[in-house]
């Protein structure tokens, strides 16, 4: 896929559209307790940046998780459509809700050090822990 392609998804009711530009092709799998809390396992993700429209806002509930970052879903169907920073302009949107489903990599994982022991991916990914992760976007 090239990384300028814009992705076009909904959520699972069709009552929230949206379409992104992607950074690169790759997924990102967390692991961290609220993001297998919200979703029942490991949160697949794409980077889009605030490169990110929706049709309509009129079904996206906000969840503020923490003081950082909030997380999108459809008050409608209740699907996940976003994790994003409060500032800076990061968007992780989850990759099943492109329509788009051949050319995904998984690629890396992050809070790999939480992940349970019950589950476990084949591709080889670069794993971060989540010291590393707070490191890296406290700017430490």
């Amino acid at each position: 896929m090239n990384i300028t392609t814009e992705q076009s998804g909904s959520c699972l009711c069709g009552s929230v559209k949206l379409s992104a530009k992607p950074k690169s092709n790759h997924v990102g799998a967390c692991h961290c307790d609220m993001c297998r809390k919200w979703g029942g396992g490991p949160l697949l993700v794409t980077e889009c940046e605030d490169d990110v429209r929706f049709e309509s806002d009129r079904d996206i509930g906000v969840y503020s998780s923490s003081d950082w970052a909030e997380r999108g879903f459809c008050q409608q169907c209740g699907t996940h459509l976003f994790y994003r920073f409060k500032q800076g302009g990061f968007y992780a949107i989850p990759v099943g809700l492109f329509d788009e489903k051949q050319q995904w990599q998984l690629a890396e994982q992050v809070f790999i050090d939480n992940k349970p022991g019950y589950y476990s991916f084949a591709e080889k990914t670069r794993n971060l822990t989540e010291a590393e992760i707070i490191a890296q976007f406290s700017g430490n």
